[in-house]
C-alpha cells in the first residue's frame, strides 16, 4: 500500500498519557507509526468515537515511536477529547500536509495561543539540526500559556533563546510576541521566520517580515473535512490549506493577502469574519 494511500486509512490507537498544559488545554500521547513519521507543521485527523473528526498538529515525535496532539477545548469533539484518560482509544488519520522547511542558520520562531503546538516539533528539528533559534510565545495571561516548563528547560539549557509575553503582564514582557519579534528583527541577523497563532497575529508577522525583507512561513488554520484537498471547505484563494499548506511560504501569502484575517468558512461553507 503506497504511503498517500496508508497513511489516510483510519488507525485505532489508545491513549498512554495525557498531561495538562493549562486549565482548557491538554497534550495526548498515544503511539502510531506514521505519526512518528511527521515533519513539522503536518496535522492529523483525530476520531473521537461516537463524536466527530477534527483536525490536530502534532506536537511531538519521539524516537520510541510514541507522539503526541495538544488540544485545546473549544467545541463538543475536543471538550470530549480533553476529558479522556491514559488506555482510551481514538482514531488517527495522517499525517497531512506540507508542513515547515528548515532555511538559513538562525530562526525565529514565533507562536500565540494553541498555535504553539506544530511549533513545539519545529524547535526540537532546528535544535536537532544546530540551527541558531530564537523563540516568542504570546498570550493573553500566563494562565492561557502552554508548554512553559518544556521552553524554560530549553533555554536554560542552552538550546534556544526564549522570550515570553502576557497581554495583561502577568508573566514575562507585557504586549504581545510581535512586538518582541519587531525588536529583534531590527537588531539581530535573523534568515527564517515561522509562526502560528490567532490569524490577527499573523498578518502583523506578515507585514513585519516584509518589512525586514525575511524569509516567513506560517501556518494557516481553516475549518477542515477531508483533509486531502477533496471538499474545498479549507479553501482561501486557489489553496487548499489541508493539501497546499496547512505551512505557506512568502509567495503563496502574497497571493492570498487580501484574504488573511478577513474571512473564512465554516461547517456550512459560510463566510465568517476572523476576530
Amino acid at each position: 500500500m503506497g504511503w498517500h494511500i496508508k497513511n489516510n486509512v483510519l488507525r485505532v490507537v489508545r491513549i498512554l498519557d495525557v498531561e495538562p498544559e493549562n486549565p482548557r488545554v491538554k497534550t495526548i500521547f498515544f503511539e502510531d507509526e506514521l505519526c512518528s513519521m511527521a515533519e513539522p507543521g503536518q496535522f492529523i485527523m483525530v476520531w473521537i468515537p461516537g463524536i466527530d473528526e477534527v483536525p490536530i498538529s502534532i506536537s511531538s515525535v519521539y524516537r520510541d515511536g510514541t507522539s503526541s496532539i495538544t488540544v485545546a477545548e473549544v467545541g463538543e469533539a475536543t471538550k470530549a477529547l480533553t476529558n479522556m484518560k491514559a488506555g482510551d482509544l481514538i482514531g488517527v488519520r495522517g499525517p497531512f500536509g506540507k508542513g515547515f522547511k528548515i532555511a538559513g542558520g538562525r530562526a525565529l520562531i514565533v507562536g500565540g495561543g494553541t498555535g504553539m503546538a506544530p511549533l513545539m516539533l519545529l524547535i526540537d528539528k532546528l535544535i536537532e539540526e544546530g540551527i541558531k533559534t530564537t523563540v516568542i510565545e504570546g498570550a493573553e495571561s500566563i494562565g492561557k500559556m502552554l508548554f512553559l516548563k518544556r521552553l524554560r528547560d530549553l533555554s536554560e539549557s542552552g538550546k534556544i533563546k526564549v522570550f515570553f509575553t502576557t497581554e495583561d503582564g502577568s508573566y514575562g514582557f507585557r504586549g504581545v510576541a510581535t512586538d518582541v519579534a519587531e525588536r529583534i528583527l531590527s537588531s539581530e541577523k535573523i534568515d527564517s521566520v515561522y509562526s502560528c497563532g490567532p490569524e490577527k497575529m499573523l498578518v502583523k508577522i506578515y507585514n513585519i517580515a516584509k518589512a525586514y525583507s525575511v524569509n516567513l512561513q506560517v501556518s494557516l488554520e481553516r475549518y477542515m473535512r477531508c483533509a486531502v484537498g477533496i471538499c474545498g471547505s479549507c479553501v482561501i484563494g486557489r489553496y487548499r490549506v489541508c493539501k497546499d499548506g496547512p505551512v505557506f511560504d512568502v509567495k503563496m501569502l502574497e497571493e492570498v493577502e487580501s484574504y488573511l484575517g478577513v474571512f473564512k468558512y465554516n461547517e456550512r461553507g459560510e463566510k465568517v469574519p476572523i476576530i
